[in-house]
């Protein structure tokens, strides 16, 4: 856990808010790996806050599905399983594409030319295989169309399943070629919804998540042992 760094204590909001959100990024960007030991005291004296709010910290992790509490061995960073994932990735193929119909019904002229304007700096950030700005901009894709939607519990659902396999997203637009499809793919869902294509925005947003199941079954080891298991 040394890769924590201290709270800034004259942050607005309040210290557990802090110390929560602190923890959660951590667990997201892979700071804190999966099965690792969430210890109080190492993680107080890292922030540098009391075991208050990190205790508080620890109970909303565990009900966001981050952290898994074990009788008599403490807090862990959850391990989420290739099946997890899997599962996850087909109810997001079904979100997605609703939100995507749902876009292209509501859209306006100013969401559309933000939509066209992070569509093209993903594209930079593939060309120059600039991994960091590669997940922050198709986040901001993708997180356009939600508000597009204009459907407040659909976008916390999309959100809340997309935090699930944040730590996933890294090893695919990681591959450039799985980056520069992503690129295409991007392209063809702005269009159907620039154009008022409920219907094909739905069929591309679908097929874009799809794809990246795809690709997790077939590049990944445990991908291709769950291929073998299922011959």
């Amino acid at each position: 856990m040394d890769s924590l760094t201290k709270i800034n204590l004259d942050n607005y909001k309040p210290l557990r808010d802090v110390v929560f959100e602190n923890l959660r990024a951590a667990i997201l960007d892979g700071n804190l790996k999966a099965g690792q030991r969430l210890m109080e005291v190492q993680l107080a004296e890292q922030l540098g806050v009391s075991r208050t709010p990190i205790r508080e910290a620890i109970r909303k992790l565990e009900l966001e599905g981050l952290v898994v509490m074990l009788p008599r061995k403490g807090a862990y960073v959850a391990n989420m399983s290739f099946k997890d994932l899997i599962d996850v990735l087909e109810i997001r193929a079904s979100l997605e594409g609703l939100a995507a119909y749902l876009a292209a019904e509501r859209r306006s002229d100013e969401e559309i030319v933000a939509l066209e304007k992070v569509a093209k700096e993903f594209e930079t950030c593939v060309r120059e295989a600039d991994i960091e700005g590669v997940l922050k901009k198709d986040i901001d894709f993708h997180e356009k169309i939600f508000m597009m939607a204009n459907n407040k519990k659909l976008y916390q659902l999309i959100t809340s399943l997309w935090e699930q396999v944040h730590r996933f997203r890294v090893t695919y637009v990681s591959n450039y070629d799985a980056s520069l499809s992503l690129v295409e793919e991007h392209n063809r869902i702005l269009q159907a919804i620039k154009t008022g294509d409920g219907e094909l925005a739905k069929k591309y947003a679908t097929e874009h998540i799809e794809l990246a199941e795809q690709f997790f079954m077939e590049n990944t080891e445990i991908g291709r042992a769950s291929c073998r298991e299922r011959v």
